[in-house]
């Protein structure tokens, strides 16, 4: 057998005498290959050169990774770098930047979705919030593009995605074409995309799908005429459980579902006759004090003394308020499935209108609109509290009458000429 025989400068040490080696130091190999030895008897590799004039050294892996020959293969990428020109340190990071940049491209717009509503949630007034987002697009539009890089995601896709239920479900479609847009501007900042964005509306959709006032039908919600609010009421109070008082507040109070299902007792002051609705649990995220009228107070008192919940209308499930459609089954269960928990805030603000003399000022606030009118608004400081007090102890009257006369037909009635 020959005996090896090394090329001068380079390829000095063999695979034995790497492994061998044990002074702390750096042992060459030649053409700027060295084996670095630690203190404490760890190896690695290192390739020092010079640049400007001055030595720099670049980490090529340890030795329990990096072998001998692969050493030297990387070694001599870094020399013909320095012969192109380029400083090798900065070769390697360019090419890792480059890596990074493509990874970040594979994003599928389903990954960045759920970080853009992760990022957001604590923004938002509610968890139902970001469960809205969530199951608009899981419903609609990851299962066309969710599992597509996000980079990928053109208007035709979105289109794909809009164009079913545009006419069907425009305000769904409406607020779906929102949501993508919004996760599309997050991912071109965060450098997952670049160019237009494909979902924005104004100069881009708008040339290709009509207004959403156009074709969408506006539709009310199902009210019942208040003229039968009387009988109604009536028949509610015979109802027992948590279901029938929520419904019983919601009516006397025009609250919105929402605010009274979720609704804590820390929120009520039963003395001053006070329920103080917070910003965050408000669809104009403002504080909202409703006046209970005796009626309402007697609810409220009642269940009172049934448990200790922190929730006025405790769910079925432990530390969980009742369900958004535990009123809604109610009314079916009562037979009236022509009418919706929410349309009784119609019923009073139709009362209010064509039945008292109360400012239109006063029922709207009642019902925590808001005033769509900046100049208006500017000019409104109060909330026109005891004004509302005066008015919803009227509506609880008026609620506690139970009409008889031949132009106003009962629930019951009704139900069966429609059946």
């Amino acid at each position: 057998m020959g005996t090896k025989v090394r090329r001068r400068g380079v390829a000095k040490l063999s695979a034995v005498e790497v492994q061998k080696l044990k002074k702390p130091g750096h042992h060459g190999d030649g053409g700027g290959l060295w084996l670095q030895i630690s203190e404490v008897g760890s190896k690695s590799w290192v390739f020092r050169f010079t640049r400007a004039g001055k030595t720099r050294e670049m980490g090529l892996g340890a030795l329990h990774t990096v072998s001998l020959a692969e050493a030297r293969i990387k070694a001599h990428t870094c020399r013909q770098s320095i012969l192109n020109g380029l400083d090798p340190i900065q070769a390697r990071d360019a090419l890792q930047m480059n890596a990074l940049a493509a990874a970040a491209k594979t994003v599928t717009f389903r990954a960045a979705s759920e970080a853009y509503i992760e990022s957001h949630r604590t923004g938002w007034k509610s968890v139902k919030h970001a469960e809205q987002w969530t199951n608009t697009l899981d419903t609609y539009a990851h299962p066309v593009f969710g599992e597509l890089p996000i980079a990928a995601v053109d208007t035709g896709l979105v289109m794909r995605a809009l164009t079913p239920i545009w006419t069907t479900k425009t305000e769904t479609a409406s607020r779906l074409r929102g949501r993508i847009e919004s996760v599309l501007d997050w991912a071109t900042v965060q450098g997952h995309r670049s160019g237009d964005n494909p979902a924005r509306w104004r100069g881009h959709l708008d040339k290709l799908l009509p207004k959403p006032t156009k074709v969408a039908k506006v539709v009310n919600h199902p009210a019942l005429p208040y003229a039968d609010i009387g009988a109604f009421m009536q028949r509610l109070r015979d109802e027992k459980g948590v279901s029938a008082r929520a419904l019983e507040l919601i009516i006397l109070t025009a609250a919105r579902t929402s605010e009274a299902i979720e609704s804590r007792w820390s929120e009520f002051d039963l003395e001053a006759a006070v329920w103080t609705v917070p910003a965050s649990r408000m669809k104009a995220a403002r504080e909202h004090r409703v006046p209970l009228s005796r009626p309402a107070l007697k609810v409220l008192r009642d269940l009172k003394e049934l448990g200790d919940s922190a929730y006025v209308f405790p769910g079925a499930k432990e530390g969980k308020p009742l369900s958004n459609m535990a009123c809604l089954t109610l009314l079916q269960r009562m037979g009236c499935t022509d009418i919706t928990t929410h349309g009784f805030r119609s019923s009073f603000r139709d009362w209010a209108a064509e039945e008292t003399t109360f400012a239109g000022e006063v029922a709207e606030a009642a019902l925590a609109h808001t005033i769509r009118d900046a100049t208006e608004a500017a000019y409104r400081r109060g909330d026109l509290f005891d004004k509302r007090a005066a008015l919803m102890t009227a509506w609880a009257t008026y609620c506690g009458r139970v009409r008889t006369d031949a132009t106003v037909t009962p629930i019951a009635s009704r139900k069966k000429k429609a059946g």
